[in-house]
């Protein structure tokens, strides 16, 4: 199948170079300018989709094309871009980096050419002139199917861009479609793991307000909307869901629970199960359910909060013991144990349905993609079985668990991870569902199981 989606993507040299700030103040604008967007991002990252989807006022979705196929990211792609009139992908890292520092495998450079969209390099304009000419023509001719089209200058002052626009269109030949400087009273602040999240920025919608006015006054929009309208249209394939269950899952969301993909989500959904959000942080018991799902985020931030909540924790606790479905990823797996304890020391009680503890340390632990192979019968698959995964945590445990063999797709280095049986999926990966969907249909197995199992 084939489909026509006016698109482009914000690439750079390295992270930190301004991707988010421009995104979001991009999609800002054009939405205030009626125009409809779809977002998403490229890599695992959690915190970036969710300014995005602040924003934008929908979800935005990741593109990941180490924990999901070419042909499930193209999917996606159109599949979530239905009903708007333009899709803007923002880049991970450094354009072309990619897995295990030596290939280009899973970078933006690879989403840009499986999915064909034209790529805007944003260039951090700090301590370089002519140098950036240099670069950038480097970049463009590193590969012969670069993508690159357009170029936007970051941290850039007014009085400057003409010079800098000049100099890099008549060295380089490729068109400069604006410039961003500093802009006071709408920095995103950041915290252990990237930016902190979009529920705790003081005044976003005013900050966003801020970044449009500034991108409509510096960016030319309407080159950008030309490039995206550019873009061929994509060959891609459908994946037919069946909905064969009837079952109802609560999921944790709040300030310490929010790590997600919403793609993971809906295909929960589509297969029949009825989410219900609920609030360990606020809550005083789950919601009905047949299944308990348990996302990343940062309990530890809000440890001494959830600790008190004594009745959620009881609850949770009883509910896993009696043999609740329970898929528990990262933070979430850290609240199902004893204790965390902070980065100041102060040890706080959790759940106790994992016999150990968690705590914080000063460096990222396992940090990475790793593939995951059963290496027994568990909640989501039988031994042998494996799916793609992510880690990204400072914190580490005494009870990390031996179900699953995890494995680094570059150097190989393995080692045993997830506390897993047949009601029980609890441990430091991520797992995006699409990457496997049998897991999805096994998790809602036993959730219909249990449904039917407990009235």
């Amino acid at each position: 199948m084939k489909a026509k989606i006016p698109r482009f993507m914000f690439a750079a040299f390295h992270s930190g170079s301004g991707k988010t700030t421009i995104t979001c103040a991009v999609l800002k604008a054009l939405l205030e300018d009626g125009v409809t967007p779809a977002a998403f991002k490229c890599g695992p990252d959690y915190i970036d989709p969710m300014f995005h989807s602040e924003v934008i006022g929908v979800k935005s979705r990741n593109l990941d094309l180490f924990m999901l196929s070419e042909d499930v990211c193209k999917y996606l792609l159109v599949n979530n871009s239905k009903g708007s009139q333009i899709a803007v992908l923002e880049g991970v890292m450094g354009y072309y980096d990619g897995i295990g520092a030596v290939s280009t495998a899973a970078s933006s450079y690879h989403l840009a050419s499986v999915t064909k969209t034209p790529v805007i390099l944003i260039v951090d304009c700090k301590g370089s002139s002519l140098s950036l000419a240099a670069l950038i023509k480097g970049f463009a001719r590193f590969k012969p199917d670069s993508g690159i089209k357009g170029i936007i200058l970051n941290h850039l002052s007014a009085s400057m861009y003409p010079t800098y626009k000049e100099m890099i269109e008549a060295e380089t030949g490729i068109a400069v479609m604006g410039y961003f400087p500093e802009t006071k009273g709408a920095s995103l602040e950041s915290r252990h793991l990237g930016l902190i999240t979009a529920s705790e920025v003081s005044d976003l919608q005013n900050k966003m307000t801020l970044l449009a006015a500034e991108a409509r006054k510096s960016i030319d929009l309407n080159a950008l909307l030309k490039i995206a309208e550019s873009a061929g249209e994509i060959d891609y394939q459908e994946f037919p869901i069946a909905k064969s269950f009837d079952v109802s899952v609560a999921v944790a969301r709040d300030k310490a629970f929010c790590f997600y993909y919403q793609d993971s989500l809906d295909l929960l959904e589509s297969m029949g199960a009825k989410i219900r959000y609920f609030s360990p942080l606020q809550d005083g018991a789950l919601p009905e359910c047949h299944g308990l799902i348990l996302g990343g985020g940062y309990p530890e931030i809000y440890a001494k909060e959830l600790s008190a909540n004594t009745q959620m924790l009881s609850g949770i606790k009883n509910a896993v013991e009696n043999n609740l479905p329970c898929i528990a990823e990262c933070g979430g797996f850290m609240v199902l144990l004893r204790s965390i304890t902070d980065k100041e020391g102060h040890q706080y009680e959790m759940a106790g349905c994992i016999d150990g503890e968690a705590f914080m340390t000063d460096k990222l632990n396992r940090f990475g993609y790793i593939t995951l192979h059963a290496q027994e019968d568990n909640l989501l698959c039988r031994a042998g079985e494996k799916i793609n995964a992510h880690e990204f945590h400072y914190s580490n445990s005494t009870a990390n668990g031996s179900a699953f063999k995890a494995v680094k797709p570059t150097s190989g280095r393995q080692w045993e991870c997830v506390n897993a049986g047949v009601n029980l999926f609890a441990g430091y990966p991520h797992l995006h569902l699409w990457g496997n969907v049998n897991f999805a249909y096994a998790f809602l197995d036993k959730c219909q199981q249990y449904k039917k199992s407990h009235g």
